[in-house]
């Protein structure tokens, strides 16, 4: 079973690596079949300037991190049709307040139940972020 999710951007700096190598697959899924998924279904009451600059948040963060993109052929083919709006806060209306909650303890509860790449050191920064935030 697929779980789609798209992480608040604002926590994007601070998910553990797979759950970034998770965003980028799950991103490459959504530009091969438009994926519908009651956790994403949203996405598509935006425009395609929402996801284009969600997907350069991501990316950004996996240069940062010196993650290897080995490919980006579908997502160029899903925004061959460019180019998009400078969109500041992808998602705005759902990616507010209640869903950066969420986002936080889904990812408080993997590092408690002891997922392998979320160490002590990742987990304050994201909880510092998050209390810097609220």
């Amino acid at each position: 079973m697929i779980y789609l999710r798209l992480w608040h951007q604002s926590l994007l700096s601070v998910l553990p690596k797979s759950q970034l190598l998770a965003q980028w697959r799950e991103l490459n899924s959504i530009f091969a079949k438009e994926d519908r998924h009651i956790l994403i279904n949203y996405i598509y009451d935006y425009s395609k300037d929402d996801l284009f600059a969600y997907t350069q948040l991501v990316l950004q963060e996996m240069r940062v991190r010196n993650v290897n993109i080995r490919t980006v052929d579908k997502m160029e083919r899903y925004f061959a049709e460019g180019p998009f709006e400078n969109v500041t806060h992808p998602f705005v209306h759902h990616h507010n307040d209640e869903y950066l909650e969420i986002c936080y303890f889904n990812l408080k509860e993997k590092f408690i139940r002891g997922q392998k790449d979320f160490d002590k050191e990742r987990y304050e920064a994201l909880r510092n972020m998050y209390e810097a935030l609220e």
